[in-house]
């Protein structure tokens, strides 16, 4: 029995020296408060004993924190070296990290303009932890540190935090859709009509003026009926076209059917035109 516990002593002091030696810590730490409109001041702060007094900073300060990384008791660099402020009332966190020498040195400075909007303009002083972590069987550590306070310089401007939207049931939305066009006063339209028309005499008196081939409408329509004919209507189904798209017609209503006229009247104007040619080369005029 007393040679079991004389075996046993060693062995679990051993195992804590070892438990101990396999985990991250810190040494020399401090926190110095860098203001331009006072003097600063410099903290002591260690892993067992974070500050109990929060630290205060304007919108003009910074806050410089150093230390010495140690894995076992040596200083050493770690893969990771963070400082983390967190709003207490929020639970939002931000994490800055450190500048780490081999032998284990870290500084980080963090000013206030660095800090988010969320913290930035926190009522609650920020809580300040120390985070240390690597590869390999070392355990990290996150120790709180000290707080941070808060105090704005009311002739600054101040900064406003604007939630995000979210997805979520939102107000209805009225849509008022503009008013379908109107065609144009009756009077106007007469009005037009009218002119256009008045011009058919005048096109009329100008052809037998200028001695128009009208004596060779049978022997055109003799030779190519439906050359001329189709192309006639065409004419005059294109008017019509328009016409009911003036009155009730949408624009989509016209373009397939207008397709179709426009095609007609190419094909059939080239055999009319064709025909005519024909009878100007043999001498007819």
């Amino acid at each position: 029995m007393r040679f079991l516990r004389s075996f046993l002593t060693p062995l679990l002091l051993a195992a804590g020296a070892a438990q101990a030696a396999s985990s991250w810590g810190f040494d020399d730490a401090t926190v110095q408060v860098n203001a331009k409109k006072a003097a600063g001041t410099k903290e002591k702060f260690s892993e067992t004993n974070p500050l109990s007094q929060p630290i205060a900073i304007s919108n003009t300060d910074s806050i410089k924190v150093l230390l010495v990384a140690k894995d076992g008791g040596k200083g050493k660099r770690p893969h990771q070296a963070f400082v983390v402020l967190r709003d207490e009332l929020s639970g939002l966190e931000a994490p800055f990290p450190m500048t780490v020498k081999e032998n284990g040195k870290a500084v980080v400075d963090i000013k206030y303009a660095d800090l988010p909007v969320q913290l930035a303009t926190s009522t609650a002083p920020l809580k300040a932890s120390v985070v240390l972590a690597s590869f390999g069987s070392s355990q990290g550590i996150n120790k709180p540190a000290f707080s941070v306070e808060l105090k704005i310089d009311p002739n600054a401007t101040p900064l406003i935090y604007e939630k995000p939207l979210r997805y979520g049931k939102r107000e209805a939305i009225n849509h008022i859709f503009r008013a379908d066009p109107k065609n144009p006063p009756k009077v106007i339209s007469a009005f037009f009509m009218l002119a256009v028309l008045a011009t058919v005499p005048a096109l009329f008196i100008g052809w037998l003026t200028l001695g128009a081939n009208v004596s060779h409408l049978q022997s055109a329509l003799s030779t190519a009926p439906i050359a001329h004919g189709v192309f006639f209507g065409s004419l005059v189904a294109l008017e019509g076209v328009f016409y009911l798209y003036y009155v009730s017609w949408t624009l989509f209503q016209v373009l397939p059917v207008i397709s179709v006229v426009g095609a007609a009247t190419f094909l059939s104007g080239a055999k009319a035109l064709g025909e005519m040619q024909s009878r100007r080369l043999a001498g007819e005029r």
